[in-house]
């Protein structure tokens, strides 16, 4: 991986060098954007990529702080880009130094190891923004006031800075492929929810949906994680798979509460607010074109993931029925010879008993 130092280094420039040294390419990249802000000339232009723009400052009564708040723009682009280096050199970092040292020890076959990379990766980062995504719904009190989904829209200022790492890290998911050198058959599946990740929490950056983005981020993380901690300890010791059972059973009560909620706030709540209209200026997309593309999105994606977990369960019970049948099938041949043996020791007996009945003339007649 990035990190890790190799006797004998492929030749410059090639497939391997750059899969090998990937994270210290990386690294040197983004060094060189944070020196740029040491140099009046270049601080500008540095400063661009590191912190977020488009800061708005609100301030709700006297005695309270002000809040930053943020808008977004297209120098977000550059911000996306620079916290993207970041997470591929995060993520070089753990699979070099908790990864790889956990599967030398678990000595997996190559289709685990490259699952157990992959459950590793997203475990940590599930487990990051489910608890980044808990502490900012905490400060909104959701749970208090569910109308905050669509009172106020279009919610223009935003706490910015946690859509920027999703987007990044999704995005950084791409070249990933190419660096963890992925095979081919897992390649289409990763893909599909890297897409889906990339254009549902995008599309909610840009249209202000984040209110709504980040209450079915929330808990879709946490059924996610639960998913991969289980598949970590499942790989760990096959007979740890109460795990999947739970998981099971939240999944679908999350995409239930996605449905609820997509229902609720695009069907009954935005078309009742006083905003109506279409304005890139103002950033309103409250228009009814707009409103059910965006439910139809959310409905088939949840329609598809669906469609996968119930093709997904109904192949783990085939599996687990054939099992049962093959270790029927091996333990029925092994009672036949037991049952022969035991009527052949029963003749036998019988035979013994017999010659112990009959009377000394016959016994030497028939020895004679």
């Amino acid at each position: 991986m990035g990190f890790r130092k190799k006797n004998k280094s492929p030749p410059v420039l090639s497939h391997e060098f750059v899969i090998q040294n990937h994270a210290d390419m990386v690294s040197c990249l983004a060094m060189i954007i944070l020196l740029g802000l040491m140099f009046e000339v270049t601080a500008k232009f540095a400063i661009m990529f590191i912190t977020v723009q488009y800061n708005v400052t609100q301030v709700l009564d006297e005695k309270s702080e002000p809040i930053n708040l943020y808008q977004y723009g297209p120098k977000d682009v550059a911000t996306v880009f620079f916290y993207l280096l970041i997470a591929v050199i995060l993520h070089a970092l753990i699979q070099e130094y908790i990864l790889d040292k956990i599967n030398r020890r678990l000595h997996l076959s190559k289709t685990k190891h490259s699952k157990f990379n992959e459950s590793g990766q997203l475990a940590a980062f599930y487990l990051f923004s489910f608890i980044w995504g808990c502490s900012i719904l905490t400060a909104e009190e959701f749970a208090t006031n569910p109308t905050f989904l669509w009172e106020g829209y279009p919610h223009t200022n935003m706490v910015k800075f946690f859509y920027i790492c999703q987007i990044a890290y999704w995005l950084h998911a791409l070249p990933e492929l190419y660096f963890q050198k992925v095979r081919k058959e897992d390649i289409p599946r990763q893909l599909y929810y890297i897409c889906l990740y990339v254009v549902h929490i995008s599309g909610a950056y840009i249209l202000n949906l984040h209110r709504l983005g980040l209450v079915l981020l929330v808990p879709h993380y946490l059924v996610e994680l639960l998913f991969h901690a289980s598949r970590l300890f499942y790989f760990s010791d096959e007979n740890k798979q109460k795990g999947f059972t739970l998981w099971a059973l939240l999944f679908v009560i999350a995409r239930l509460l996605t449905l609820t909620l997509s229902v609720l706030t695009f069907g009954f709540g935005l078309p009742r607010t006083e905003n109506h209209g279409f304005s890139l200026a103002e950033g309103n997309f409250n228009v009814l074109t707009v409103r059910m593309t965006c439910l139809a999105a959310i409905c088939l994606t949840q329609a598809w993931m669906m469609w996968k977990f119930i093709n997904f369960q109904l192949k783990k019970w085939r599996e687990h029925s054939q099992i049962q049948a093959s270790k029927k099938k091996t333990v029925s041949p092994k009672s036949k010879p037991h049952k022969r043996e035991s009527t052949k020791g029963g003749a036998a007996n019988g035979v013994v008993k017999s010659e112990d009945k009959m009377s000394p003339r016959a016994r030497k007649a028939k020895a004679s």
